[in-house]
């Protein structure tokens, strides 16, 4: 039985905003854009995510068109639709409604054969925030150097 196999991880994501909440969503695709996206031919770095008339829409988000299709090949750049019950929606409705949040994807990964998306309900960090977050990876490097280090001797 195949577990969670990763396919990609928004990095950027996870250092300009603060996540407040996450979810597990599914994505809509068409058939070549399974198989590019098993490939890891994806882009996401400005994705985000949007409701509109009580749906998801991943907007930003590139698949590339699979190399080895026809000519019945696929938009690379069109929104896709994501799948999560009303109630999810209509939370993140109201949370992204107030000032200052909004729906980012953080991780790509297939999970029993199917794309997942873990959609985060992110707030933007300010300047001295992510100075902060620089610095306490800084610090955390340093001690697993020296861990390290006193391991050896």
């Amino acid at each position: 039985m195949e577990k969670n196999k990763k396919i990609a991880e928004n990095k950027k994501a996870r250092f300009n905003y603060e996540i407040v909440e996450s979810l597990e969503c599914g994505i809509v695709l068409e058939g070549t854009e399974v198989k590019s996206v098993k490939a890891g031919c994806i882009s996401f770095l400005d994705s985000f995510a949007e409701i509109i008339n009580n749906e998801v829409w991943l907007k930003g988000f590139h698949i590339n068109e699979y190399s080895f299709s026809s000519v019945f090949n696929h938009n690379p750049d069109r929104p896709k639709k994501l799948l999560l019950h009303k109630e999810e929606i209509k939370k993140f409705r109201r949370k992204v409604e107030e000032k200052g949040y909004t729906l980012v994807p953080l991780d790509f990964y297939l999970k029993e054969g199917r794309l997942k998306i873990n959609l985060g309900l992110c707030r933007g960090k300010k300047l001295f925030d992510k100075r902060a977050s620089i610095k306490e990876k800084d610090v955390n490097r340093e001690l697993a150097r020296d861990f390290k280090k006193d391991l050896t001797r």
